[in-house]
């Protein structure tokens, strides 16, 4: 089968590979199609975060290896032990890979293991390919009216659903998004579908402030032009409920702090590539929370938070074509995260179909 296979910091190489074997507990998948990745595009420039020759302590493996982890597709095979699914189940890949023996395991939290990682990203096999084997737990079944190809946007929007969760969100709260790529759209559809009051994006780039608004922001702001705290303040009783800081960069960071409420919550979905310096004042005399969220539920059931976005994409409450800008064949990889990683980048989410 072919599959794109990471050697190194930008080289990633289209190869014919082998079809990996299908254990008693897993399933084969058909992949209909896996999205790029902002964590695909560091790894592209920056390169990975053990030595290439050192084995993931959990699956044991090393590059090169299949990228890829934002996947959807169609059952076509599954191992003894499986009963659960079925020949012909279009499933969302779950892509957390756990020990199940640190303490964060035992207590159920996976995504935080301490030597944990991502199929496809740090862990072996991925989704740009032709064929996926995962265990069964991972593949999660999604509504029938849910196209294959649009189950690999399930990943991201449980990232944003797991933010708003980890947050201090109730129905009805204000809530402000600093950043409006893919997950901060993503967090826009969340927050409208879980009944936020008026949402409040502060995005520099044009085309993306104004997706925001297709995908349900109430208020639009350029931080360019204009300071966004000040016109948060001004739009709501002084500030909002909840923060997103979702673009990675100090001003956003500190922004987001600032623009809430006192006694509001900011939650911070981004990797950070530099250190920020911030005066946490405003977070000790307003007590306020700044909270971190990493990925989503994994484990032995990681249909969890998984189930939930699906179902609102069947409901037609979360559209993720407002997001998909591009769908490219496989050999068109690498043009495609060059395209997303240019300054003036006019994609937003682009979908690989292997």
């Amino acid at each position: 089968m072919r599959a794109a296979r990471y050697y190194g910091r930008e080289d990633v190489r289209i190869e014919e590979v082998e079809r990996p074997s299908l254990g008693p507990d897993d399933v084969r998948i058909d992949v209909a199609a896996c999205g790029i990745c902002g964590s695909d595009l560091r790894m592209y420039t920056d390169g990975p975060k053990r030595p290439l020759d050192e084995p993931h302590p959990v699956t044991g493996a090393a590059a090169p290896f299949t990228l890829g982890h934002e996947v959807g597709g169609t059952v076509v095979a599954v191992g003894s032990n499986v009963t659960a699914l079925d020949v012909g189940t279009t499933v969302a890949v779950n892509p957390i890979v756990w020990c199940g023996s640190c303490r964060y395991c035992d207590a159920g939290h996976y995504n935080r293991c301490a030597s944990g990682g991502f199929v496809g990203l740090s862990a072996g096999g991925g989704g740009f390919a032709t064929e996926l084997v995962v265990s069964a737990e991972k593949a999660v079944p999604v509504p029938e009216s849910v196209p294959a190809e649009l189950a690999a946007t399930v990943e991201p929007f449980t990232v944003a659903l797991h933010a708003v969760a980890r947050s201090a969100f109730s129905p009805g709260d204000d809530a402000a998004v600093f950043g409006a790529g893919p997950i901060g759209l993503a967090i826009v559809q969340q927050l409208r579908a879980s009944g936020a009051g008026r949402i409040l994006v502060s995005e520099p780039r044009d085309a993306r402030r104004d997706l925001a608004g297709a995908c349900g922001a109430d208020v639009l702001l350029d931080p360019v032009t204009a300071d966004p705290v000040e016109r948060i303040h001004e739009e709501t009783d002084r500030g909002v409920d909840v923060a997103y800081e979702v673009a990675g960069v100090e001003p956003t960071f500190t922004q987001a702090v600032e623009a809430t409420r006192t006694g509001g919550d900011v939650t911070v979905v981004s990797l950070f590539d530099d250190a920020v310096a911030f005066q946490p004042t405003a977070v000790v005399t307003g007590e306020r929370t700044v909270t971190g969220t990493a990925a989503f539920h994994g484990g032995p059931r990681p249909a969890e938070e998984f189930s939930v976005t699906a179902r609102r994409i069947a409901a037609d409450d979360l559209d993720p074509e407002r997001l998909l800008t591009d769908r490219l064949p496989l050999d068109d990889l690498t043009d495609g995260i060059r395209r997303l990683l240019a300054d003036d980048a006019a994609d937003v989410k682009i979908l690989v179909r292997p």
